[in-house]
């Protein structure tokens, strides 16, 4: 008998050439998110939603299904008919690391996913808290923290997150001692910050760029390839001493295995061509994000590409399986 995953892939090869003549969408797509409303995934895939619904003229409709470090989302995605109504928003997290550190996945992310598109990166920034920390830039801090017997605490929104992985590499990088805290997200990391419980986090910028205008916490690098449009004066980490330091989260546009290759070629060209107006480009950088629309392949290069780059992470930071 043929698995299930079998006849769903067989029954959408016979509708390809219906879908390759422009019938598909005729009715609403369901868009499988991971993680909790109104956190910068959500965010930005709502914002994508309404961009292909103008494109397409069917509607985009959000599904939050988060828990599990966006492995229930994930899960369910993998699960889906792949019949080009159903696709999903994936972090990287969930395709690289998150093999890594799970013993068992509830999916396959090298069998059951069809890559679509890259969707964004979401740049990382090194800070510290002005009023705890006297370092006006990265050498500075990592001077003064070599200089604290006891090492600094860093934080985080959970042990095996970018957020933490990055934290322990720059800690790594600088030879510096250091104790991570874990907590919900920057809601509560950043008051620990202005507390002077911690002393520094590589969190997403998003999070961080009022209590940066602010004075409150200074920013020391962002752990992209060029200064991030907002924050000119902030220098990258290989601008402050620190090289191959590239290490902002990402997510891709994916679809189960087996939609048709119609639907998804023509998904990603719709989002490439959205993702490069200039307008759409200023209103995610406003957000925290930049637009990163690429083909299927490109994708996949990526994360083959950077697999190995987030492997030395892990086991730098000391994170294990669950």
């Amino acid at each position: 008998m043929m698995k299930r995953r079998n006849l769903l892939a067989a029954s959408t090869l016979l509708a390809m050439p219906a879908l390759g003549q422009g019938a598909w969408p005729n009715r609403p797509v369901r868009v499988i998110v991971g993680f909790p409303p109104g956190g910068s995934l959500d965010v930005m895939t709502r914002l994508a939603c309404e961009v292909m619904t103008q494109r397409l003229g069917q509607s985009f409709v959000v599904e939050t299904r988060s828990g599990a470090s966006g492995n229930i989302g994930a899960e369910a995605l993998a699960r889906a008919t792949p019949d080009g109504y159903t696709i999903g928003t994936v972090s990287m997290h969930n395709v690289v690391i998150n093999p890594m550190l799970f013993t068992r996945l509830p999916f396959d992310p090298a069998q059951d996913f069809q890559w679509i598109s890259a969707m964004w990166d979401l740049p990382n920034v090194a800070v510290v808290p002005a009023q705890h920390v006297p370092a006006r830039n990265l050498a500075e801090f990592l001077a003064w923290a070599r200089a604290r017997p006891q090492g600094i605490s860093y934080g985080s929104s959970g042990v095996g997150t970018t957020i933490h992985l990055s934290g322990a590499y720059l800690l790594n990088r600088g030879g510096i001692q250091g104790t991570h805290v874990a907590f919900r997200g920057a809601a509560q990391t950043i008051p620990a910050m202005l507390s002077g419980d911690l002393q520094l986090a590589v969190d997403n910028l998003a999070s961080y760029t009022p209590v940066i205008a602010e004075g409150r916490i200074r920013a020391l690098a962002v752990t992209m390839p060029e200064r991030w449009p907002t924050l000119p004066e902030v220098p990258t980490m290989a601008e402050a001493g620190l090289d191959n330091f590239n290490v902002s989260p990402w997510h891709i546009w994916a679809a189960p295995a087996g939609t048709p290759r119609a639907v998804v070629d023509r998904l990603s060209q719709e989002i490439r061509t959205a993702f490069a107006d200039p307008a759409l480009q200023q209103r995610a950088i406003g957000i925290g994000t930049r637009l990163t629309g690429s083909t299927p392949e490109a994708v996949a290069e990526r994360l083959a590409r950077e697999t190995p780059r987030w492997a030395e992470m892990v086991r730098i930071s000391g994170a294990t399986p669950e």
